[in-house]
């Protein structure tokens, strides 16, 4: 099944598509065998600082090896691209997905330039699918001491449901990304804010495509419930990921003073990555 099949299925079940960022093969590893022990589909992401690190053919060549190798629907997407020259280079790596985030501009801008990548993605290859985001939720994967300025979390600031709809109008975008409540990052002093489920069923209707849960770090479990069976179809994770993978790392040098085989010790934060996507995996395809 292609990436638009699969989505158009969680979508119609009422379940979602994690989607999990990586920088390195260890992550990548972890993902793929949790995805693999449940028999589920599974999206990789890749910001545009973990595509200059790991490498942008570099990161489509171990995902399709994957794909292809295991017959197995993993797909790789161009996570959180803020040009259109930067959409242009993952679409013509050949990327499964890309993302334009243009929730720092205008809406007249941000239409504008997700049209564009739009148009140019589907003239290189129609089963691209592009993703466009409504409102802005702060911009990186960490530990937060407070909410990011200008972040949309107070009711009034979420995304509305006339602008979504205008947006996937003027663009033609596959998937939309709004401001439900969710942030980038986790909050060191606990949860994150607590989604707006009624917002989110309103933008699903008003949009008529699959919608997309960025920032899922930091979400309670029954957030995550609600928000899938209100019609989330997607849900990003990658601050937890690096957390436990920083975690892991700690424990395994401590443990292995004089290991220095990086292939022996890294084993654990293989596993440890695995356990926790697997724990997120379940509960969305609950």
């Amino acid at each position: 099944m292609t990436l638009r099949e699969i989505i158009k299925e969680a979508d119609k079940g009422k379940v979602a598509i994690g989607h999990f960022n990586i920088s390195n093969l260890e992550t990548l590893w972890g993902i793929f065998s949790a995805a693999k022990n449940l028999n589920v589909p599974v999206i990789i992401g890749t910001s545009e600082g973990e595509r200059k690190f790991v490498g942008v053919k570099q990161a489509v060549a171990l995902v399709r090896s994957l794909r292809e190798e295991h017959d197995y629907p993993i797909f790789l997407n161009a996570d959180h691209t803020y040009s259109f020259e930067g959409v242009k280079e993952a679409v013509d790596a050949g990327y499964d997905a890309v993302i334009f985030d243009g929730t720092k501009l205008p809406l007249e801008e941000n239409i504008k330039i997700t049209k564009q990548c739009v148009e140019y993605a589907k003239s290189v290859n129609p089963d691209i699918l592009v993703e466009g985001e409504i409102g802005y939720i702060g911009s990186s994967s960490k530990l937060l001491d407070d909410v990011p300025e200008g972040a949309s979390v107070t009711e009034g600031t979420l995304t509305k449901p006339e602008e979504l709809k205008q947006y996937v109008k003027d663009t033609g975008v596959d998937l939309v990304a709004p401001a439900v409540g969710n942030l980038h990052g986790m909050l060191k002093s606990g949860k994150n804010p607590a989604l707006d489920i009624k917002r989110v069923e309103e933008l699903r209707e008003a949009g008529g495509v699959p919608v997309v849960l960025h920032g899922g770090s930091g979400i309670t479990d029954e957030d995550f419930v609600k928000a899938i069976k209100a019609g989330i179809s997607i849900v990003h994770i990658n601050t937890e990921i690096r957390v436990t993978y920083r975690k892991a790392l700690q424990i395994a040098l401590q443990e292995n003073p004089d290991e220095i085989a990086s292939y022996k010790y890294m084993k654990g934060v293989v596993r440890a990555v695995e356990d926790v996507i697997e724990k997120r995996l379940r509960l969305f395809n609950s």
